[in-house]
């Protein structure tokens, strides 16, 4: 019997394991955590009524592989739900700014709400529209997100509409984020249109071709469960467990040993145990020293990871005022704030609030600077709370506050 090891009980070793067992039932397969439960950076907290994600929040309904994962392992229709649609905002010149409408990770689709809007000046409107005429990147190497939108459409919609967008995803400076390795397909949107506003307005026509026949109205482009990311984690593991998957948890692995047909897997609590295959799903702060000797994984070795932190509040809600009415905002670097975006969790999953209440969550940590490691739990809010006071009016304190740390966490993918 073939046998399979896979080290790292997050989102992507069990899924892994999911999609072995699906195909190759008869496959032995044995999952490797070193931590006491699955799920790595996901977690779910349910407290007071509220449903609180501390790690990742959601994920892009457009990606349908999860739904339909979710969907085969046992989750019920009415169980994933779709966030409710709403305004979001950049935070710059100590401003909220509305994002203008048609926008797709800050590149203009609609040009009339573009050339409205007030963050981009009229030159910097003018200099993007350039774009339209500009030939497409000779590329002979890899370059940086930064460069490549700078070409296109100039610093300042670069910096005031598409960097806050885009850092937070990666959290990282996006003059040094590589294109290639993080979106490749901005450049084939280029190269096939000749223009990265043309080509996301192609990609902005398919999906409104796609859900053109929706009589539901407008729906968002995320999606959740009902009772938080961790509950899919948990219905993952019972599948895996009724398809004969081991786990090991509490079970670091040390060690990876090639042998001549396969891999010893070693453990501090067992004597190795051989596998014909290993699949390694832990962040790289792991993994690079069981192959220090491969010269094929010096990248690694040499890859930083920026620390993140998320800071939840729970008020009642005649304690705190939203007074840009939106589901949250993302910050310009160029901003003098600790904080680098904010999730109004109430208006864009009403069903993790219970009546009455108002939950946000706050995200802190940019690349090269210490804040999460150098402040307390009770500091870092305090420093969010205060940045937040920009954006929106406390009358009263929080019923609580969590705070999550995530040490190294965001890899910095740099060209």
């Amino acid at each position: 019997m073939t046998k399979i090891a896979i080290v790292g009980a997050g989102i992507t070793g069990l899924s892994s394991a999911y999609f072995i067992k699906k195909h190759y039932p008869h496959i032995d397969v044995t999952v490797y955590e070193a931590t006491h439960q699955p799920g790595g950076k996901i977690k779910t907290v349910q407290r007071d009524g509220y449903t609180i994600e501390l790690g990742p929040e959601s994920y892009l309904g457009r990606k349908t592989i999860m739904t339909e994962l979710a969907k085969d392992i046992g989750i019920k229709d009415e169980e994933i739900i779709t966030n409710k649609t709403g305004q979001s905002f950049i935070f710059a010149r100590n401003k909220l700014y509305p994002i203008p409408g048609g926008a797709i990770l800050g590149v203009p689709t609609d040009i009339k709400p573009f050339m409205s809007t007030k963050l981009i000046s009229m030159k910097g409107k003018l200099r993007a529209l350039k774009d339209l005429k500009r030939k497409p990147i000779e590329m002979k190497e890899d370059l940086s997100v930064g460069s490549f939108f700078r070409y296109r459409l100039g610093d300042e919609i670069l910096e005031n509409l598409i960097e806050p967008l885009l850092s937070g995803i990666y959290g990282t400076d996006i003059d040094q984020l590589s294109l290639m390795s993080t979106f490749p397909n901005f450049k084939t949107l280029e190269d096939t249109h000749g223009s990265i506003i043309k080509g996301m307005q192609k990609v902005r026509l398919d999906r409104e071709k796609k859900h053109s026949h929706n009589t539901e109205g407008p729906q968002g482009q995320f999606k959740q469960f009902r009772n938080g990311l961790f509950s899919f984690i948990e219905q993952l593991e019972k599948w895996l467990k009724q398809n004969n998957v081991h786990f090991k948890y509490q079970t670091p692995v040390t060690d990876l040993i090639s042998e001549q047909k396969g891999y010893n897997v070693e453990t501090a609590q067992e004597a190795p145990t051989f596998y014909d295959g290993v699949i390694v799903a832990t962040p790289h702060q792991v993994f690079h020293k069981w192959f220090e000797t491969d010269p094929g994984f010096d990248y690694f070795s040499r890859l930083e990871a920026s620390s993140v932190a998320t800071i939840v509040f729970a008020f009642d809600e005649k304690n705190i005022k939203n007074t840009s009415n939106g589901t949250g905002f993302v910050i310009a670097r160029t901003s003098d704030t600790s904080i680098t975006a904010c999730t109004w969790t109430t208006k864009k999953w009403p069903h993790t609030t219970p009546k009455g209440k108002v939950l946000i969550r706050a995200y802190v940590g940019k690349p090269g600077d210490d804040i999460v490691e150098t402040n307390s739990d009770e500091e870092l809010v305090e420093i969010a709370k205060k940045d937040l006071s920009q954006m929106m009016t406390f009358y009263g304190e929080p019923d609580f506050t969590i705070v999550n740390k995530m040490p190294h966490a965001s890899p910095q993918y740099h060209v």
